[in-house]
């Protein structure tokens, strides 16, 4: 491997996550690329028991900020962390909540903060499940066929039109309380109907987590398949790749568990007019399903901002998609990118709890774990996080067989 490039080590980052989540990888792994290339790495976290937190990439953990719904207040609160960071910070959002609170408040955020700009309506607009999918029919990008029942009546139509097994989503999934998932896999028109009820015990609707979209599922046979890239003002895109799912949780309707960078020109160039026809600059992550049937990759979803797999895409001198931003918001050059393909990229704690798994460890088989050129959690020279991820998992785990036994 190349040596990797320098960034500039006096522009400190500051990691913004707003859902909690103290198992969310990609903070993690944002921690250890910039903190080995010497920058100074800050991240508002949780709880100090964090696992990233215990990274010796992290140059110092902040208190957790007040809700993206209150923006005076999360704006007081990074104004403050500024302060004690000393000297402008790259922002660096991890979930889509942060990256549309950056986008919508930027002017207060400037002179404090470095970040890309961009329109303040568009991370919102891609984000939102429902507004993506009217934006796709609206510029002819493929997407799965989709209802937004308002009554009863609607779910039972949808689930005649669309077909089940079919899939639901919540629109603005940032907003989803604990416990609620995101999107489920429905395969009756009674569970269809349960999730519509809950939209009505919602107290505000329409600034919470609905409408409740009915998607048609495309048979998984094509395989889903991601795209990473940033996107600088002029929405060229500087550096990115395309990935396949070999593994999700949950199977087939959830984030990346184990991961492969694949060379797809076809999908790439689709994912990249996407992003600029929708105008969405800086970091994305993309979500396609193949439908093997059609030869269409449809597109799922867009987070308009670093995805947490981005380590899959560290290319054979040592530039990754975090390391890109530095670059380019601290005026340096990006050189030309060196694609890994084959690289591989595992999530140890949720290939351990996936179905695929249980008879290889049965077996005593540990090979996946082995062969992963990248592991989200364990890393040779920081280890601690690894070992805290592992004994709160174990924990976890203990809590949930206790109420379990309970009831």
């Amino acid at each position: 491997m190349q040596s990797p490039p320098r960034l500039d080590t006096g522009l400190p980052v500051l990691l913004l996550r707003t859902d909690r989540n103290p198992f969310h990888h990609g903070t993690l792994g944002a921690i250890r690329t910039l903190g080995r290339a010497g920058v100074p790495v800050h991240a508002i976290l949780e709880d100090p028991r964090n696992p990233a937190g215990r990274s010796r990439y992290l140059h110092r953990g902040h208190p957790w900020a007040p809700p993206a719904d209150r923006p005076a207040a999360l704006l007081d609160h990074l104004r403050a962390i500024g302060e004690r960071v000393g000297g402008p910070a790259l922002l660096l959002p991890m979930d889509d909540a942060g990256a549309i609170f950056v986008a919508e408040h930027a002017d207060a955020l400037t002179g404090r903060f470095v970040f890309p700009r961009q329109d303040p309506d568009v991370p919102r607009l891609v984000a939102d499940k429902a507004r993506l999918g009217a934006a796709c029919r609206e510029h002819g990008l493929p997407c799965p066929d989709a209802r937004t029942p308002a009554t009863p009546a609607e779910v039972d139509d949808a689930a005649a039109e669309l077909g089940l097994p079919l899939v639901a989503k919540w629109a603005r999934p940032w907003r989803l309380g604990p416990g609620r998932r995101s999107t489920t896999l429905v395969h009756t028109t009674e569970q269809a109907h349960l999730l519509f009820a809950a939209r009505d015990r919602d107290p505000a609707p329409e600034e919470g987590a609905g409408p409740l979209i009915l998607q048609r599922r495309i048979p998984p046979e094509g395989g889903d398949w991601f795209f990473h890239g940033y996107f600088d003002a002029d929405l060229t895109c500087l550096y990115g790749g395309t990935g396949r799912k070999h593994l999700a949780h949950p199977p087939h309707a959830g984030h990346t568990v184990s991961g492969e960078w694949v060379a797809n020109h076809e999908l790439e160039r689709l994912a990249v007019d996407a992003v600029r026809r929708l105008g969405c600059r800086g970091l994305v992550d993309l979500d396609f399903r193949l439908d093997a049937a059609s030869g269409a990759y449809h597109l799922l979803d867009f987070n308009p901002r670093i995805g947490a797999q981005f380590r899959l895409f560290a290319d054979r001198q040592g530039l990754d998609l975090a390391r890109v931003l530095h670059l380019d918001q601290s005026g340096r050059e990006i050189p030309r990118p060196r694609p890994a393909f084959g690289r591989n990229l595992l999530v140890e704690n949720h290939f351990l709890q996936h179905a695929a798994a249980r008879p290889l460890l049965r077996a005593g088989r540990f090979g996946p774990l082995r062969r992963a050129d990248e592991l989200a959690w364990y890393a040779g020279d920081d280890l601690p996080p690894f070992l805290a991820m592992g004994r709160q998992s174990v924990l976890r785990a203990a809590r949930r067989l206790r109420t379990r036994h309970r009831g």
